[in-house]
């Protein structure tokens, strides 16, 4: 009887780890879904906010490694086999905190989209947070991969040693539509449709975009 009860207490365990393992091993931590979904609900507004409070074909100039696209994204994966997504979402930080900088550094203190604007970096803030509290710090110090990391050398490179090919300009709202939409492909597992699973990264998507 005790070596009965023994093994069912022990199946009941391997059953639980079983049925945590998908959550353990999910590429985004659930903490993170809620300030995802809130970032989200912001950028629905962007049209707005970047677009119908600038004058027509407004650009600002960024580093051409900041327009990251869907297609950049896929294009990532195919050249690093194995990549793993937590790189992916590391770099979408890096790319993202200097595109919402230099959308801020343009506006006058009294331009009507920089308290959106302030908010969203805020609410970006907010996710940057949990994804760091969310992994070891382990994760952080592991190397990248080269190509990767030939991308955060040239985000990181002081902005007078950047040679002037490597500048591109973008218009806001298009910043911030990249934002968006490699947010929803990195972080799928928060978006998905509970009636039908959305590929966020498929390349209708990312076609769609362009």
């Amino acid at each position: 009887m005790v070596q009965l009860s023994t093994s069912v207490y022990l199946l009941g365990g391997l059953l639980g780890l079983f049925l945590l393992s998908p959550v353990l091993m999910a590429p985004t931590p659930a903490s993170m879904c809620t300030p995802l979904r809130t970032l989200n609900d912001s950028l629905s507004h962007r049209r707005r906010y970047m677009k119908h409070n600038f004058p027509i074909n407004y650009t600002i100039r960024v580093h051409h490694k900041e327009i990251l696209k869907l297609s950049d994204i896929n294009r990532m994966r195919s050249q690093v086999k194995g990549l793993d997504e937590l790189v992916l979402q590391r770099l979408w930080f890096q790319v993202n905190q200097g595109v919402l900088k230099k959308i801020i550094r343009v506006m006058p203190e009294r331009h009507p989209s920089r308290p959106y604007t302030t908010e969203l970096e805020r609410r970006f803030k907010d996710v940057e947070g949990v994804f760091v509290q969310s992994h070891p710090t382990e994760v952080f110090q592991v190397d990248l991969p080269e190509t990767i990391q030939d991308t955060w050398d040239h985000l990181t490179e002081e902005p007078e040693r950047v040679p002037e090919t490597n500048w591109r300009f973008a218009s806001p709202k298009s910043l911030l539509d990249n934002l968006c939409h490699t947010m929803q492909c990195l972080f799928t597992e928060c978006f998905a449709s509970t009636e039908a699973q959305q590929d966020y990264c498929g390349v209708s998507q990312w076609r769609k975009g362009r």
